[in-house]
């Protein structure tokens, strides 16, 4: 399965979350291929970081080709996860033609839930060229016990598309193991971040990625 990170709007965690849910598919044993059509390069930076064995290869596509080109470069893999780039571009387009499921990661601020009007409108438009692509909303970098990040979903649901029952929140944890060119499920798998990111992905693989 394709599964593109989408959103216009930059420093809404697209890499964060590409990277960690890489992650969790590879630890469980299956084969993952990221692609990193971010033109600034932040999930191949952070391979090159990387000390230990990798979990699975990160490869640049920053072109906007993706759609015609990833069925040559993934054959071999059950998923391909692709970090999308920070503005609507012919990039975005092309993930959107490759992927069978996109994840719009949206921050709980009014400014954000604003932005995603773009991507949205973008993913209704390709979904008449991509019929079997899938969409989803995650809200990401959700401040905790606060008010906002409770009411986001609500404004959220103006869009029709699905908003996960799982949000992530912003917390340290994420910063650090991405330094190290490693996720919280592997320097912290205990933690409160890892669970989120656990729950994240069981939500994904038993109502989107049947």
């Amino acid at each position: 399965m394709n599964i593109a990170i989408l959103n216009q709007k930059g420093g809404v965690g697209k890499t964060t979350i590409a990277l960690h849910l890489a992650t969790g598919l590879a630890l469980q044993k299956k084969k993952v291929l990221l692609v990193d059509a971010d033109p600034q390069g932040s999930a191949r930076d952070w391979a090159a970081a990387r000390e230990v064995e990798p979990l699975f290869p990160v490869i640049g596509l920053d072109r906007p080709n993706i759609h015609s080109s990833l069925p040559s470069l993934s054959p071999d893999f059950d998923h391909v996860v692709i970090d999308g780039p920070p503005r609507t571009t012919g990039l975005t387009k092309s993930a959107m033609m490759a992927a069978d499921l996109v994840i719009i990661p949206v921050q709980p601020s009014p400014y954000d839930v604003w932005a995603a009007a773009e991507v949205v409108d973008l993913v209704r438009e390709a979904s008449s060229f991509n019929e079997k692509m899938k969409s989803v909303i995650l809200v990401n970098r959700k401040i905790v016990n606060t008010a906002i990040g409770r009411d986001v979903v609500e404004s959220l649901e103006g869009y029709k598309i699905p908003i996960l029952r799982t949000s992530i929140a912003q917390r340290v944890a994420f910063a650090e193991s991405a330094a190290t060119g490693r996720t919280v499920l592997e320097t912290s798998p205990s933690s409160p971040a890892a669970q989120e990111i656990n729950s994240l992905i069981n939500e994904l693989t038993e109502e989107y990625m049947s």
